[in-house]
């Protein structure tokens, strides 16, 4: 397994260009896609408090400002990321550079809600964050989990013809759990790959009630904004779940 400090490298060569692509360049995976279905999911947040692990810039903070949340904590082990968001912050959205498997410092049932922005793929225990999330939120809130569908995370290349048409997306190795090795932006990261019924598995045993599953696919309005999303009709890249701390 990669050492901490190698996983930490990673993000802080991904930091300068993702940021970048972030505040400059279409994203449309995020615009396009998750979004939508995000911020759907979190409903009406006016007044509300918000925690966002792995926060990254802070882009999905500001949405959640915009839209009247009262307090929102983004929280990123990357330096460079945090840096980044506080220099946009607007007073009602914080940041720290913390890691989200330990949330030590936060008091029980503080926040209304919890999102997980295409985080808990990033983490070496998501099981250590599903129990601080469960402590941290209020009776009744929401965990809010985007991830790379298991399907995807597995392997998940396209099977290619002759021609370099996709002919479909390869599935292997499900069953191994372990780390995976992909390239974003041109920067080289890692993973973890964990079956489907892992993840729902600890959610329940966490103490979490499972409200809704999303397998997000995209409109024919944002295919014609993001014509590069024409993947996403053919297969769950992503999955959202909804969770609830009864």
């Amino acid at each position: 397994m990669s050492d901490i400090n190698d996983l930490m490298q990673e993000w802080i060569n991904l930091a300068p260009v993702w940021i970048k692509e972030v505040r400059e360049g279409k994203n449309s995976v995020r615009k396009g896609l998750l979004d939508p279905v995000m911020l759907d999911a979190c409903g009406n947040v006016e007044g509300l408090s918000i925690l966002d692990c792995g926060c990254g810039e802070g882009r999905f903070c500001r949405m959640l400002v915009e839209r009247g949340a009262k307090y929102v904590l983004g929280l990123d082990l990357c330096k460079r990321m945090i840096e980044a968001a506080q220099e946009l912050q607007s007073g009602r959205d914080e940041y720290r550079v913390h890691d989200v498997q330990d949330l030590g410092f936060i008091e029980d049932e503080t926040f209304d809600i919890v999102v997980s922005y295409l985080n808990q793929c990033d983490l070496p225990d998501f099981k250590a964050n599903n129990k601080e999330v469960f402590r941290v939120l209020k009776r009744g809130g929401k965990f809010i989990i985007a991830n790379l569908h298991p399907m995807r995370s597995a392997i998940g290349s396209w099977y290619r013809n002759d021609k370099g048409e996709k002919l479909h997306v390869i599935l292997d190795n499900y069953f191994d759990e372990s780390e995976r090795h992909w390239k974003m932006l041109g920067v080289e990261f890692t993973n973890f790959h964990r079956t489907l019924s892992t993840y729902l598995n600890n959610f329940i045993e966490t103490g979490f009630i499972v409200k809704k599953i999303i397998e997000p696919t995209v409109t024919a309005d944002k295919l014609k904004e993001y014509p590069d999303l024409d993947d996403e009709l053919r297969v769950p890249n992503f999955i959202v779940y909804v969770l609830e701390k009864p």
